[in-house]
């Protein structure tokens, strides 16, 4: 089963459009039914697939009659708009009296792929929270390769493998560097572009003969798009000497479209996995959530672990580079990955197993962040150690990191701050994060030696920062500002005619270090 508003959205990246209202985000589907025109009335499910029905205000009636909480409509064309900006005025009308979502396909989608995306939701998203994956890829492989004859690879559009078949017996070293290093040498990429292969699968549905190239190890190879309506998912290669005849060419571009459901499939099923994780460890870190029965739904140890906190952004979007970072930091079916993530506007948080020592939750972000295009801006934040019940502390720490290493003029080229090596640096940081927003002292000390110097010029202020934290030493004050000791001696009598600095009072010696913390970065 799965969330009707989960369906909905998912569709949605798929060229599917809902029209009419949003339902309601609670309503739950269990079942599917296909509109069948011989035998109508009689189908019964949540969703109903109006395949054949190029009305949508008709398979509206359809829905309601089969008691449907959705229905999937795919329109020959699309209509002029009315007035109101909307071409299916009658069917939304007649959706929103009913109480039903309908859900209109592209024309580019077919049945179907509309149907796997359903029918893979709706029938399997109890085995894919249970962490269970789709049915084997590499197996699918080995069927396409039997039947054109030669060795199969499947690779996602940055041409990282994502299976291949057995059949070796026409490998090249070609084949082999992309078997052992799990994608296509960079080298290979740039002949691959300087051919035209890669503008080709972009924007084509016909397969491609690739002349081999000794120099590279590559023997001759097919390749056709995996395509799903007009999104590019990766692509399909087959060894040949010479291009496919017409026979093993159709062969191959059947195996594409199978290979399209399969990764649809795939990606559905991954998408939910994501959001059932998401909202757990949500919860978690937001205190919502028993820690024992989160531990045992998202498969955590009784260790300590750390929260990370990471933001990916470029300079004019906020958003794609997190949701790329979240989606890499949660591929992976079942529980083979070390962390449990979510993402919370513009951060990803994952709870990593991690003790006293951070470094492998730096590892982490680096491993989790490698590829990012180099014009993405990484920062991140690493909390302290806790368990599983003090995992929201944690997660507090882990943001108050994030927003020092992203304020660090390097911040990017250094590594993740970690709450518990830089405790102190994040305690400055929130005061001067204070100051910033207008809550600094107005009055006091420092606000007088501030002004005084603004007025006539002097370095007060800095001199008194200097000796606080010399301990009073003049001689260390003056190393640091690069003066006589006696100018600090000098200065310090006549602060004593600007303001009261009652320097014998320890707490007022803490207070005026703490406000001058406020007050450096932030006259």
């Amino acid at each position: 089963m799965v969330l009707l508003d989960r369906l909905v959205t998912i569709l949605g990246t798929y060229g599917t459009r809902l029209v009419g209202p949003r339902p309601s985000p609670e309503t739950v589907l269990r079942g599917v039914a296909l509109h069948d025109p011989g035998v109508p009335g009689r189908e019964k499910g949540d969703v109903l697939l109006a395949m054949g029905v190029s009305d949508p205000a008709h398979a509206v009636a359809l829905a309601e009659r089969a008691r449907a909480m959705a229905v999937v409509v795919r329109p020959p064309h699309v209509p002029e708009a009315a007035e109101s900006g909307e071409p299916y005025v009658e069917a939304a009308e007649a959706a929103r009296e009913h109480g039903i979502a309908l859900l209109v396909v592209d024309t580019s989608v077919s049945w179907g792929q509309v149907a796997g995306v359903v029918y893979g939701l709706v029938l399997e998203g109890g085995e894919t929270e249970a962490g269970r994956g789709p049915a084997d890829l590499p197996a699918l492989a080995d069927t396409i390769a039997s039947q054109v004859g030669g060795a199969v690879t499947i690779e996602d559009p940055r041409y990282r493998l994502l299976a291949y078949s057995d059949r070796q017996t026409d490998a090249d070293r070609a084949r082999l560097d992309t078997i052992l290093g799990r994608r296509v040498s960079d080298e290979m990429q740039r002949h691959l572009e300087r051919q035209g292969v890669t503008a080709h699968l972009e924007s084509s549905n016909e397969p491609l003969f690739l002349p081999p190239e000794p120099s590279l190890g590559l023997s001759g190879r097919t390749a056709v798009a995996v395509r799903v309506g007009r999104e590019f998912l990766g692509s399909l290669w087959t060894s040949c000497e010479r291009p496919l005849d017409p026979e093993r060419s159709t062969l191959l571009t059947e195996g594409a479209r199978t290979v399209a459901l399969h990764m649809l499939r795939t990606r559905v099923s991954a998408d939910l996995e994501r959001q059932v994780e998401s909202d757990l460890v949500n919860r978690l870190l937001a205190g919502a959530m028993d820690p024992t029965e989160a531990a045992g739904r998202l498969g955590l140890a009784a260790t300590p672990h750390r929260v990370v906190a990471l933001q990916a952004h470029t300079s004019d979007e906020r958003h794609s580079a997190t949701l790329l970072t979240f989606e890499r930091a949660t591929t992976g079916f079942g529980w083979s990955r070390p962390g449990r993530s979510t993402v919370f506007g513009s951060t990803v948080y994952t709870v990593l197993p991690c003790g006293a020592d951070p470094a492998p939750a730096r590892a982490w972000v680096a491993e989790t962040t490698r590829g990012l295009p180099p014009h993405v801006v990484v920062n991140a934040g690493i909390g302290g150690p806790a368990d599983l019940a003090r995992l929201p502390a944690s997660r507090r720490e882990a943001d108050e990191s994030l927003a020092l290493h992203a304020d660090r003029p390097d911040g990017t080229d250094r590594p993740a701050v970690a709450y518990d090596e830089s405790w102190d640096e994040v305690l400055v940081h929130r005061l001067r994060m204070a100051s910033a927003s207008g809550r600094r002292p107005a009055d006091g000390p420092v606000a007088d030696l501030t002004r005084y110097d603004a007025e006539h010029g002097t370095r007060y202020a800095e001199t008194l920062r200097a000796w606080l934290g010399a301990q009073g030493d003049p001689n260390r004050a003056a190393h640091e500002l690069g003066v006589h000791p006696n100018t600090i001696r000098h200065r310090m009598r006549r602060m004593a005619d600007v303001t009261a600095l009652r320097l014998d009072d320890p707490r007022a010696r803490l207070a005026l270090a703490i406000t001058l913390e406020a007050y450096a970065e932030n006259p």
